[in-house]
């Protein structure tokens, strides 16, 4: 009897137990779940954008005259005396030597005696060939004399000029190669004379790029030795037709209009920044954002409720840390600037840090 009757307690008391116990957990895990932190993935995030992503090479080469001739002995000699030398201006036509051709001159004398002496030959038979007094072999044997002393004097005439070294265009000397006294032999370089009121930058540009480039196209000319006036404004004058041999690049001649204004003389170095690939205003995201997936590129979109969701894209040009869109999304939306392939669609992230 008194077993019995204990055992409905022992249970009523259990099941009070019980109860308290549960309600307690209930509580703890409640507050459990208060104290558990957000769950979402921080992100870096970047605002889809215009940006330029035009593309430009950096080359340098020496500034130096649009036009340089080398003067050259046209005879043999001795110099006599040299009447200019670096950095004198000079006219086209004016004297800068002499060559001592006192061989030639007298050549010449000769020549010119034996010109009157055909001459006259050559009256007389006009007069007896019109008496009838000479047949006509002996008047074209004299008439052909005439014509040989005529030839010898300006043969010799011309070697006489030779001795007069002038300048033929309007310039400055930038290289004199002879002295007074010295002698020197035909096709000798005696001066070098350049036009300095155009000067130029032959750059030159690989086959890559110099597609894009159009003569006309401004370039930006950075020269160091210029205190003030930089950039030096440059425009590309002409493409040439061909590469180089050796170096396989392609010569591009820029000209400097206001070079002498601005101080710069030949050798100067010319450091050009050259336009290949104009790519102004365009939409572009951080190239990390772009992933790809069987030949499709897409990106990561933070959508209004702070969940990602895949966006497919086409992908153009990659500029540094920037890669173009071209279609598929549009300004101020914001995607993941991180490996789209590490992330699903549909997570949910927080932005803690954006891309500038």
């Amino acid at each position: 009897m008194r077993i019995a009757f204990l055992t409905p307690f022992a249970l009523v008391t259990g099941l009070l137990l019980l109860a308290a116990c549960g309600s307690g957990d209930d509580a703890a895990e409640g507050s459990a779940q208060q104290d558990r932190p957000d769950r979402s993935l921080p992100v870096r995030a970047a605002e889809t954008g215009s940006r330029d992503l035009s593309r430009t090479v950096r080359l340098s080469a020496p500034v130096e005259p649009m036009r340089t001739i080398r003067l050259a002995a046209r005879t043999d000699g001795v110099m006599t005396d040299v009447l200019v030398e670096e950095g004198d201006r000079v006219e086209a036509g004016e004297v800068l030597a002499n060559i001592d051709v006192r061989e030639q001159r007298a050549e010449l004398a000769r020549a010119r005696a034996t010109l009157s002496e055909k001459e006259a030959n050559f009256e007389r038979m006009e007069q007896l060939r019109e008496r009838d007094y000479v047949d006509a072999a002996q008047y074209e044997t004299a008439r052909a004399e005439l014509e040989i002393a005529r030839s010898d004097l300006e043969l010799w005439q011309t070697r006489v000029d030779f001795g007069t070294v002038t300048s033929t265009i309007d310039g400055t000397v930038v290289e004199r190669y002879i002295e007074p006294g010295e002698a020197i032999s035909r096709h000798e370089p005696l001066f070098a004379i350049a036009d300095l009121s155009s000067l130029v930058a032959r750059l030159g540009v690989s086959e890559l790029d110099v597609g894009s480039l159009r003569v006309g196209d401004s370039v930006v000319v950075q020269v160091d030795a210029v205190d003030g006036g930089n950039p030096v404004g440059g425009v590309i004058r002409r493409i040439f037709p061909a590469a180089d041999e050796t170096s396989r690049l392609i010569t591009v001649e820029v000209e400097l209009p206001d070079a002498l204004e601005l101080g710069l003389r030949p050798g100067f170095l010319a450091r050009a920044r050259l336009l290949v690939d104009s790519r102004p205003d365009v939409l572009a995201v951080p190239s990390v954002s772009v992933g790809e997936e069987r030949g499709q590129h897409f990106v990561m979109l933070i959508n209004g409720d702070g969940r990602l969701e895949r966006r497919d894209i086409e992908a153009g040009v990659i500029r540094g840390a920037w890669r173009e869109v071209i279609s598929g999304l549009e300004p101020g939306e914001e995607v993941v600037a991180a490996n789209p392939l590490e992330m699903n669609a549909g997570e949910q992230v927080r932005i803690v840090d954006w891309v500038e």
